[in-house]
């Protein structure tokens, strides 16, 4: 009898519809890039204590690396070889002996206002409710309409959108990224430019990870990774990690690269809205970390001691 062939890779995701059509666009460019089949390598789904937790906000549990925590596990473990995550929820800093290797593409960052009642945040009634599991999300709406009712928000893309069409809140804020990966990017009433609202750090990333010290797999990630998108993403991590960013912090920062410049927007926010700080820093791109971190002082320095408390 044939023996069946060990996959030259195994691939560990959540188990969401939008975290596998993640692990699959990391699957199809990992086997052109490793010349194998498709079907040479796994995918390992593998429940997270994000995914578990559905009733009381992932804020008051501990915060980032909840939808991270098993995987890296198994990664350690090496029960699998590369982790796929959105960038957005990774902890500020990885488990010893791991790296965020790669990165693909970044799709578009920005975030959409979904609605029935209104044709944007402006337009909503007064008193109306919006829904989101996001502090950020929650503070920069906070900002702009004072009178509005946050209502805590979770489950996956599809689930949040069924809670919205059944009248549980008037309207919800998504990333477009999760949505046109899924197909659904026509369910978006308006697409939010980033100077309206600035996105989570990461948002519309697609991290890979990977152990440390295997050059064969960190060798293979290497040839998908997309510079320009990797270079962002560590100026937006640098910023973060100067603040000690968690889910309990809301915290927004973005960055671009074109050619040899980076740009960088962030800001910080009482979860009220009630104050907020914001900054823009642009320099080189081999400085790009650097940049990030020096927003981050600088924003540290402007809040003052408590802001966060």
């Amino acid at each position: 009898m044939a023996q069946s062939r060990a996959p030259s890779l195994r691939i560990g995701t959540r188990g969401s519809p939008l975290a596998l059509v993640q692990a699959r666009a990391v699957r199809a460019r990992l086997a052109a890039a490793a010349g194998v089949a498709e079907d040479a390598i796994e995918l390992v789904v593998i429940k997270t204590t994000g995914d578990m937790i559905l009733d009381r906000s992932l804020a008051d549990e501990g915060g980032k690396g909840l939808f991270t925590k098993e995987i890296e596990e198994a990664l350690l473990d090496r029960r699998i070889d590369v982790a796929v995550h959105s960038t957005k929820d990774m902890p500020t800093v990885l488990p010893k002996g791991l790296v965020l290797a790669a990165c693909l593409e970044r799709e578009d960052p920005r975030d959409v206002f979904i609605s029935r009642k209104a044709r944007s945040l402006a337009e909503l009634p007064r008193g109306g409710s919006l829904g989101t599991a996001s502090l950020r999300r929650q503070a920069i709406a906070l900002r702009a309409r004072r009178d509005l009712r946050v209502t805590p928000l979770r489950g996956n893309v599809e689930t949040r959108l069924r809670k919205l069409d059944a009248g549980e809140v008037d309207a919800i804020l998504l990333a477009l990224a999760g949505l046109k990966r899924l197909g659904l990017a026509d369910r978006a009433t308006v697409v939010m430019s980033t100077e309206e609202f600035l996105p989570a750090v990461g948002q519309g990333a697609i991290a890979i990870e990977s152990r440390k010290d295997d050059s064969r797999v960190t060798d293979i990630l290497a040839r998908i990774d997309h510079a320009d998108t990797s270079t962002a993403v560590a100026c937006e991590r640098a910023f973060l990690a100067v603040l000690d960013g968690s889910c309990k912090t809301p915290i927004a920062g973005h960055a671009t690269v074109t050619g040899d410049t980076a740009q960088f927007r962030g800001l910080i926010a009482r979860p009220d809205g009630s104050a907020a700080h914001d900054i823009s820093r642009t320099g080189r791109r081999k400085d790009a970390a650097t940049i990030g971190a020096d927003a981050g002082r600088e924003l540290k320095h402007r809040a003052g001691a408590g802001f966060f408390d």
